[in-house]
């Protein structure tokens, strides 16, 4: 295994991994061509950040990405990790691989073109929820330091996943083309979260307040379904965000 990463301070912060840790800008495709370790694998997981930006930089590290990757490195798959925010359905539904993934914001669109391509060329999606583990979760954070507000009534629906079993998941997708959520059992509503960490903590309900329209990837509420892929076996060590809490270390609360 040799994993990359965008600068040498990145990589150096990982050199304690047991494996090889390189960089390379994802996008640069003369350097990922200096990368003769990683040319012809497999399999490359393509699991990036946009580093928060918006739609142009979502069109460099995303879309441009994997084009990069392909052309660069030729392997035989590609996984590509994008997001359940793909789906723009609002009504509270179950979504699954099949459900119409037609986002209205320009961040959205840039992820589905990318999996286009990945999947034009045999490749995997893994479409994944909220990411949440040891030192990061959002709806944790804001809880504890009393930023967390309901939105209107509380009733949109969070769809999560605990970092490890996003990386098993990962794993299970080897050779596996195709589309596929990865997502926990549990989909909870925000004010669900909320009352559920209140109640853990002993803390006050956070105040209501007005939906937030300006997320960018826009404003959703689905249940995604992870059926598909518990069919390859996957299975998650934690079937909600309230397991994880509740299990030692497995969320830290943010500092």
């Amino acid at each position: 295994m040799v994993a990359a990463t965008h600068s040498t301070e990145s990589a150096q912060k990982m050199g304690g991994e047991p494996f090889q840790v390189l960089a390379a800008d994802i996008a640069d495709r003369v350097a990922l061509g200096r990368l003769t370790e990683l040319r012809g694998v497999d399999v490359v997981v393509h699991c990036a950040s946009s580093g928060r930006g918006g739609a142009e930089d979502y069109q460099r590290v995303y879309l441009e990405g994997v084009r990069a990757l392909h052309f660069m490195l030729g392997p035989r798959q590609i996984i590509f990790t994008s997001s359940t925010s793909v789906y723009a359905q609002n009504d509270g539904a179950i979504v699954t691989e099949d459900s119409p993934a037609e986002p209205v914001r320009e961040t959205g669109k840039v992820l589905r073109a990318a999996e286009e391509f990945v999947l034009a060329r045999g490749g995997t999606v893994a479409r994944l929820a909220g990411i949440y583990g040891p030192g990061r979760s959002v709806l944790l954070r804001k809880f504890l330091s009393g930023e967390a507000v309901i939105e209107g009534e509380g009733v949109r629906v969070v769809n999560q996943v605990h970092r490890d079993d996003a990386a098993a998941a990962l794993l299970a997708l080897a050779g596996q083309p195709g589309v596929f959520n990865v997502s926990d059992d549990t989909p909870l509503t925000q004010r669900e979260v909320y009352a559920w960490l209140a109640s853990h903590f002993e803390r006050p309900l956070p105040p209501t307040g007005p939906v937030d329209v300006n997320r960018k990837r826009g404003v959703t509420s689905k249940r995604v379904s992870n059926a598909k892929l518990r069919a390859l076996g996957w299975m998650p060590q934690f079937a909600s965000f309230r397991e994880a809490i509740q299990s030692d270390g497995s969320v830290a609360p943010a500092s």
